[in-house]
């Protein structure tokens, strides 16, 4: 059985898919989340999480621009956006625990972006969390 972990990295490479431009990406999520081994309850969760942060996509960057310091949205890696939008929208909308939800943008950041990517990812969900 996956793992929530497994579930959110699921999400982050369809979240990435769909800013890539494929916007239809959700019309292959079942097969791409399969191929994850990702089923039952954690499918859900992954189908809920990925079209939660899309519905909320305007909104989500509009809150995690306002907390860049000296960084041009435009600039940050499309995985980093990915995680970052991922993680807004759990401590935003979901209500998910703050600080659950930064450890594990954290630790997609280790094992999907570059070295520098967790610390950023950290201060900017931190910010956010904070705010609410």
């Amino acid at each position: 059985m996956a793992t929530r972990h497994q579930a959110r990295t699921a999400v982050v490479g369809l979240l990435y898919a769909f800013d890539l431009g494929n916007e239809n990406i959700a019309n292959f999520s079942d097969e791409i989340l399969e191929e994850g081994k990702i089923r039952n309850k954690q499918r859900e969760f992954s189908n809920s999480l990925f079209s939660g942060t899309v519905e909320n996509l305007e909104m989500l960057d509009k809150e995690i621009q306002s907390h860049l310091k000296d960084w041009d949205y435009d600039g940050i890696g499309k995985v980093e956006k990915a995680i970052m939008r991922l993680g807004a929208y759990e401590i935003i909308v979901a209500k998910t625990d703050r600080a659950i939800i930064i450890n594990e943008a954290v630790e997609l950041a280790k094992a999907l972006a570059d070295e520098k990517s967790p610390q950023f990812i950290n201060g900017v969900l931190d910010a956010i969390g904070k705010e609410l």
